[in-house]
């Protein structure tokens, strides 16, 4: 089912460009960062490609014209995103009228919290205030900070030996030498989860790598996630530690950015990567969380994560019974215990009542 939706004139969008000309050889960029016409909202159809292309204004100025690159998109028509605070408070039950029952539920993950966003009260928690290894969930962070600095999602970006090299080894289906644009680079660390693309992106800031960890750790300390530290922009830094308090306000954080949004729960992409030393290809790809690429509940934001010391990880925004919930799961030991924890939360907040 789509979903029309009015944005305020300073959220941010994502259009994917379709058969709209091309440029010279220094770069092939599909997507484009836009937002709504500087005189008013404007009406954003989910869950297509034509409707994305509705959003026709480019983000940044003298950015040049929109490109296209041959691709197949497929996006979560299901969600309808809602405004909300970007630091949640934890309130105590007994302040809110119509409130929603806890869950009664039990979970095999290490650190759970599920946040009502409307009350800001805690549905579900277990460890909700221990910081542990967050894995990959650190990239919603890396997206944020790129997006903050306001640079050019068209320019074109090669990946570098460097990009490969981080705290541990890790698979990755990318070359030294690709070059893919900074709009693609973000959808692959948020979709995909390629770590040498949130390395690039990182190494590709202003003031260079180092200047990118420090807004990193400025970004986190101004949204009051007093028990977070980022050591690596991928997640592969067993030091990337963070609570389940934390990564909701993290969450929320990151909910502002309709970028985030689009990208995050993309299904699929067919990524065109140019190398002039071994060869231009395809890379189709797929999200990380079986539950956005399954389509069966409504996720706003959603990231995965994994490395040994963090056991599996998720992070996402749901919305059931038209109320919006934060849900992060840590130190599942097991890619089945985190979906088991996450879909008996979500099956729970479907039937949970209000009194």
């Amino acid at each position: 089912m789509s979903i029309k939706k009015s944005f305020n004139k300073s959220y941010i969008f994502v259009c994917i460009a379709l058969g709209l000309g091309t440029v010279g050889s220094a770069s092939h960029a599909a997507l484009t960062i836009v937002e709504p016409n500087k005189t008013g909202t404007a009406k954003i159809q989910w869950g297509t490609a034509g409707g994305l292309s509705e959003a026709r204004n480019i983000m940044y100025a003298n950015q040049g014209s929109t490109i296209s690159r041959n691709h197949t998109n497929n996006y979560n028509s299901s969600y309808n995103s809602s405004s909300y605070n970007s630091t949640p408070s934890f309130a105590s039950s007994s302040n809110h009228a119509g409130y929603y029952d806890t869950l009664p539920i039990s979970t095999a993950s290490r650190g759970v919290l599920v946040m009502d966003v409307e009350t800001g009260r805690p549905l579900y928690q277990k460890n909700a205030d221990v910081a542990r290894p967050i894995a990959s969930i650190t990239k919603l962070m890396t997206a944020m900070v790129v997006l903050d600095a306001g640079l050019d999602m068209r320019e074109e970006i090669k990946l570098d030996p460097e990009d490969f090299v981080g705290p541990k080894r890790a698979s990755s289906r990318l070359k030294s030498g690709d070059r893919l644009n900074r709009a693609e680079l973000l959808l692959m660390t948020l979709m995909k989860s390629e770590n040498p693309a949130a390395k690039s992106l990182a190494r590709n800031y202003p003031g260079g790598y180092d200047a990118f960890m420090r807004a990193m750790n400025q970004k986190a300390h101004s949204l009051g996630m007093s028990s977070a530290f980022f050591g690596d922009p991928t997640g592969l830094d067993k030091r990337n530690v963070a609570s389940p308090i934390d990564l909701v306000k993290m969450v929320q954080a990151a909910g502002q950015y309709e970028v985030i949004r689009r990208f995050s729960t993309t299904k699929s992409y067919d990524f065109f990567v140019a190398n002039y030393a071994a060869g231009n290809r395809n890379y189709p790809a797929n999200n990380t969380s079986v539950l956005v690429r399954n389509g069966t509940y409504p996720i706003g934001i959603s990231k995965t994560g994994f490395i040994n010391e963090a056991g599996r990880c998720v992070v996402m925004e749901t919305q059931v019974n038209n109320r919006p919930a934060i849900i992060v799961i840590l130190g599942a030991n097991s890619s089945s215990t985190r979906w088991n924890d996450a879909e008996t939360i979500l099956t729970n907040l479907a039937s949970r009542r209000s009194i």
